[in-house]
């Protein structure tokens, strides 16, 4: 169509506001960091699994592990919140909702704090208050003090790791109303799991992380020995750790053989990391640790129905 008094083509194409919406709907799941959430939502559920024995309630299942999600995605708005100025420094972070400019911090803020208290009565009420406050406990150290942590000490890389490791005791607190000795035995698995994963992250965008301020140990270190030793250890921890559920009754030999066999592989990628700290190194070991615990869980429900 022509516009007689320009002389040029006047669109007609109208933007749809449907797209906007769907694209506005992207923005806010983005926000929750989704794939990185995926992990924490089904190590819930291999909580409240393992914890509920033969008897598993599928509702209250799904109730938690829909609140487990809601709190964690939650969690992850607020992170975003508090470092969208770093992560626009930061290559794989700048296109980001936030650093991007595509929701605005108070948009932000209303989302991440609903979703949180959605997720947080969701337990409460289809689950128990002990599953609440455990999540209400991932929350706070997650937000409140892992996330502040980041900016002044390498330190940080080991308090965040306790709320990664919480999400098992959700899911067992549902299950089971108590938190039992079996449940810190997942706990710990996850816990010592985290530092070779998190390590080998952190080398591979030591860069990344130097250009942002975050005094991370590769960044604080660049040679690198520190971190590869740390990894190690952790690594080597994970063998005993993750054999325990056998010691305490949770699982059979079958999967005290496979823990062992699979624990001892990621021992080694993390040997071979630290002795050449190239990206190669990092990267098999980033995605050894990435099969590593789903198998294990995988392995750890087997069990429990064999038995």
């Amino acid at each position: 169509m022509k516009n007689a008094s320009l002389g040029r083509s006047v669109p007609l194409d109208f933007p749809v506001p449907a797209a906007g919406v769907r694209h506005r709907l992207a923005d806010y799941i983005a926000l929750t960091k989704p794939r990185l959430n995926l992990l924490v939502i089904v190590t819930s559920g291999v909580g409240f699994y393992v914890g509920a024995g033969s008897r598993i309630d599928l509702l209250r299942l799904l109730q938690t592990m829909i609140g487990t999600a809601c709190v964690a995605g939650g969690a992850a708005g607020l992170n975003q919140i508090y470092e969208r100025d770093r992560d626009r420094l930061m290559h794989r972070t700048r296109m980001r909702p936030l650093p991007d400019g595509r929701l605005s911090v108070g948009e932000a803020l209303v989302f991440s704090l609903a979703l949180s208290s959605i997720g947080l009565v969701q337990l409460a009420v289809g689950a128990n208050m002990l599953a609440a406050l455990a999540a209400l406990a991932t929350l706070l150290v997650y937000t409140s003090v892992y996330t502040p942590m980041k900016l002044r000490t390498p330190a940080a890389t080991f308090v965040g790791a306790v709320p990664g490791a919480l999400p098992p005791l959700i899911g067992w607190a549902a299950a089971r109303g108590t938190l039992s000795l079996g449940a810190w035995t997942l706990f710990a698995i996850v816990f010592c799991w985290q530092i070779p994963h998190f390590f080998a992250i952190a080398w591979l965008y030591r860069d990344d992380y130097r250009r942002a301020g975050f005094p991370m140990l590769p960044v604080i270190e660049p040679e690198g020995r520190r971190t590869g030793r740390q990894a190690v250890v952790f690594a080597a921890l994970l063998v005993p750790v993750a054999a325990a559920p056998f010691f305490v009754g949770l699982a059979g030999s079958s999967y005290l053989g496979g823990s062992l066999v699979l624990s001892l592989g990621l021992l080694a990628l993390a040997i071979q990391f630290a002795s050449d700290r190239s990206t190669l190194r990092a990267r098999r070991l980033f995605f050894g640790s990435l099969v590593y615990l789903p198998v294990l869980w995988a392995l750890l429900m087997i069990d429990l129905v064999k038995h």
